[in-house]
């Protein structure tokens, strides 16, 4: 079914496997018991096509926004702007002027491929027993997120002045209309927005600023419909159109964050005035896995996401997941199991390589992914024995503990490809939904501390992951560039916390060996398993497999799973793009 309009032409997919086919025990238990952000109720994705330009994003205001930036000249990096400020306020539970971010970026000029790690940084006076109590025993995760001692460094506001100057082209100040009109005239809250709301509950109530800001002044939550206006959201947009990052980072914004996070009754934090004056946004080299003559690109650590994907890929080549399709349960045994051993590699030895050298080389060494592959050749689920780190080769001799530390399914995701052929890919945070909890001038702070490990050591060795100042949390943010013989052929990336390795991976997998078209890839039903235990989406087409994957050995569990992909094909006809299903994403371009 075909239906024009003024954003391109649309094709409905189900969200179902065609043609009738699918065509750390710890952290899983902790992982299991905490409420992630819920995903909008699963309808039909779109496809569109778009000749000349084209941006997904989570929320159709942000995706319009910056369409618009587009359609008035500007180009990819603009929009990323526009379309962040939106998301910020329409989004405030996923991602904000609080929070971090990471971007991959391909530059149509020079040809290259780059990213830029805008990720929150733990304050100078943050220690490594930050998350442990005076029993020296790590807290319990909500009771360490809610306050202000789960606060890091936000990165957004910096990561989006940097690259702008270095390659947008639109005026600055005039990419924070959009977001700074929405937000003095109101906007509609969305279905998804007050069900988040609604199930937040007493821990949304904790401060007063969150408190009055979403929920009226009997304590009922904001309904869908409601037309929500955030002035002081306005007002800090309009210092940062006019004064540039250091209107956030120094100054009276810079005071407010600090005052919020240091006077949060229960849990203060230790962030300073220092920390936000002195943060800086770190270029960093792509990680890229040649898989089936493609190029797959994404972010290095501190983002385990990259590493994680290349690996699974890496092992995933020695078989034939084309010949076997979506249809037969071999497919997802060696999917889960894969991303098993990439969870056992993340765990021991990624984290910010600004403090720990790490073997990133040899965690993505062909022959290294073939030895670990050696692992998937049988027909039954791996033992708990048999997943455990590797041995890579490494270019420091160092040894790491096993870190087991929780990552929530919060976040967003967007992409974007302008008429100059500029392709963007962005994941962007403040961690668990609503953060912290905490709001001030407009915006919640992010809990990104809570991605540390809160154990320092584990069995006498230091843990890669541990709290120290100034370092950057490691994290599973995805956002993904293919390549094709040097050009991007597909963007794509999805919010979900630790599950977004696995969302990406498995439409990666969808793309290259299934052949699936970008609406079916960003809507299939979920299979992942980090570890050990084999979650599968409930209420779709993949729990016809859970009694097979039983039988094959595996704990299966069925549930919610909240991602969020988005997708962007360049090809020489043209651009086609799909925004996942689950939640209130769409696609645009013209």
């Amino acid at each position: 079914m075909r239906n024009s309009t003024k954003f391109g032409r649309i094709v409905i997919a189900a969200a179902v496997f065609g043609s009738g086919l699918f065509s750390g025990a710890a952290a899983q238990q902790a992982s299991d018991q905490i409420a992630p952000e819920r995903a909008t109720a699963t309808s039909a994705s779109k496809r569109v096509e778009a000749k000349s330009f084209m941006v997904a994003a989570a929320n159709p205001l942000a995706a319009e926004a910056g369409r618009k930036v587009i359609a008035d000249g500007g180009n990819a990096i603009d929009a990323m702007v526009a379309v962040q400020t939106v998301l910020g306020l329409v989004e405030p539970q996923s991602s904000g002027l609080g929070g971090g971010a990471f971007l991959v970026y391909y530059d149509a000029t020079s040809k290259k491929l780059t990213t830029f790690d805008g990720r929150e940084k733990a304050p100078m006076q943050a220690t490594p027993k930050l998350f442990l109590d005076e029993q020296g025993q790590p807290l319990k995760f909500m009771n360490a997120v809610v306050g202000g001692r789960s606060v890091g460094t936000p990165g957004v506001v910096r990561l989006m002045e940097d690259v702008h100057k270095r390659f947008g082209t639109a005026q600055w100040a005039s990419l924070f209309v959009s977001a700074e009109k929405l937000a003095r005239d109101g906007f509609v809250v969305s279905p998804r927005l007050a069900g988040l709301i609604a199930a937040e509950g007493d821990a949304l109530k904790t401060y007063e600023g969150t408190r009055s800001y979403f929920f009226d002044p009997a304590g009922a939550p904001l309904k869908a419909g409601h037309v929500l206006k955030n002035p002081a959201y306005a007002e800090t947009l309009s210092a940062i159109a006019t004064g540039g990052a250091d209107a956030f980072y120094r100054g009276p914004i810079a005071e407010a964050i600090v005052r919020t996070v240091r006077n949060a009754a229960g849990n203060p934090g230790v962030l300073s005035l220092a920390d936000l004056e002195n943060y800086g946004v770190r270029e960093r080299e792509p990680v890229c896995l040649a898989y089936r003559a493609l190029d797959i690109c994404g972010m290095a650590p501190p983002s385990s996401g990259g590493v994680a994907i290349a690996q699974m890929l890496g092992m995933l080549e020695n078989f034939d997941i084309k010949g076997f399709g979506p249809g037969n349960v071999q497919s997802w045994r060696l999917l889960g199991d894969a991303q098993r051993l990439a969870f056992a590699d993340r765990e021991r030895y990624l984290a910010d390589t600004d403090f720990v050298p790490l073997p990133i080389r040899g965690l993505t060494e062909k022959t290294y992914l073939g030895e670990r592959a050696k692992l998937l050749d049988t027909d039954k689920a791996l033992t708990k024995e048999a997943v455990k780190a590797g041995e890579p080769e490494w270019d420091h001799a160092l040894l790491f503990g096993r870190d087991a530390a929780l990552e929530m399914p919060s976040t967003s995701h967007f992409v974007i490809v302008d008429r100059q052929g500029n392709v963007l890919s962005m994941t962007t945070t403040i961690e668990n939904g609503f953060g912290s909890r905490l709001m001030t001038n407009g915006f919640l702070l992010n809990n990104e501390l809570t991605d540390f490990s809160f154990k320092t050591h584990d069995h006498g060795l230091p843990i890669a992951n541990r709290v120290e100042p100034g370092k950057r949390p490691r994290s599973s943010m995805a956002p993904t560039i293919v390549m094709k013989d040097g050009k991007p052929l597909l963007a794509i990336g999805s919010p979900g916390g630790s599950q977004i390795i696995g969302y990406v991976a498995q439409a990666l997998i969808a793309y290259i060996d299934w052949g699936m078209p970008v609406e079916q890839i960003v809507s299939q039903p979920h299979l992942i398993n980090r570890f050990g235990t084999y979650d599968i989406e409930a209420g779709t087409a993949a729990e016809r497999f859970a009694e097979p994957l039983k039988a094959m050995g595996y704990e299966v569990k069925a549930g919610e799973m909240t991602s969020g992909l988005h997708a962007i094909e360049i090809t020489g006809d043209g651009l086609t793009g799909s925004a996942d299903p689950r939640r209130e994403g769409v696609a645009v371009g013209e």
